[in-house]
C-alpha cells in the first residue's frame, strides 16, 4: 500500500477513477452541504458537511485510512477541508480537482437522491429576492435601492474572491445541515476498513 505521503496533494478525476477500483479504494468524503449531497453524489460516498468537519477532524486522522479523496462541488470547500484535515494529523485527504463538475464533465456516475436545492440555487433565489425587494422598495422608499446595490456589490465580490459569505450562512440553516448522529456515521463509515 502507497504511504499517504507519497501521493500527489491534489487528484484528478482520472486518478480518483483508479482509485475508487483499486484492490484498496479510496472513500471519497464529500464537504457539501446535507441538501447538496441529496441532490447527488458519487456513489459509496460519504457526507461531512465543512462547517461540521472540525468536530470529527481527530477521528479522521487516526482512522488508519491511507487515501480519503474529498470532493465538494467545484473544488473551493475540498481545498479548505483538506487543510483542516492535514493540520489535524490527517495525512491521506486529497483534493479532487474540480469536484463533482469535473466528476460530472468526465462521465463519473452519480447517485441521486431526493430533490432538494442545492446551495448555489438558494443563493440565487436569496439574492434575487433581495434585488428585487431592494427595487420594488425604492419606489416608496428611495434608499431602499441601497439594499440592491449592496446585494450586487457582495456577488461581484464572492465572484472575485472565489467565497460566499450569503453561501457560507445558508449552509448553516438546520436544511442544510447533516444531523449530529448522520456525521457520527459517516465518521465510521470513514474509520472501519
Amino acid at each position: 500500500m502507497t504511504s499517504a505521503d507519497t501521493l500527489p496533494r491534489r487528484l484528478d478525476v482520472s486518478t480518483l477513477r483508479e482509485w475508487l477500483s483499486g484492490d484498496a479504494p479510496a472513500q471519497v468524503l464529500d464537504v457539501r452541504t446535507a441538501a447538496e449531497f441529496e441532490v447527488g453524489h458519487v456513489p459509496g460516498s460519504v457526507n461531512i458537511p465543512l462547517s461540521q468537519l472540525p468536530r470529527v477532524c481527530q477521528d479522521l486522522a487516526g482512522s488508519g485510512r491511507s487515501r480519503i479523496a474529498v470532493m465538494c462541488q467545484s473544488g473551493v470547500r475540498s481545498e479548505k477541508a483538506e487543510e483542516l484535515l492535514r493540520e489535524n494529523g490527517c495525512a491521506a485527504a486529497r483534493v479532487v480537482d474540480g469536484g463533482l463538475n469535473a466528476w460530472q464533465a468526465m462521465g463519473g456516475e452519480i447517485e441521486q437522491g431526493r430533490p432538494l436545492w442545492a446551495l448555489e440555487r438558494q443563493v440565487r433565489l436569496v439574492a434575487g429576492s433581495l434585488v428585487l425587494l431592494g427595487v420594488v422598495g425604492s419606489m416608496r422608499y428611495p434608499k431602499m435601492k441601497l439594499l440592491s446595490g449592496a446585494i450586487g456589490g457582495g456577488l461581484a465580490f464572492a465572484a472575485a474572491s472565489n467565497t460566499c459569505a450569503m453561501g457560507n450562512v445558508l449552509a448553516r440553516l438546520p436544511y442544510n445541515q447533516r444531523s449530529r448522529r448522520d456525521v457520527d456515521e459517516a465518521v465510521a463509515r470513514l474509520t472501519s476498513g
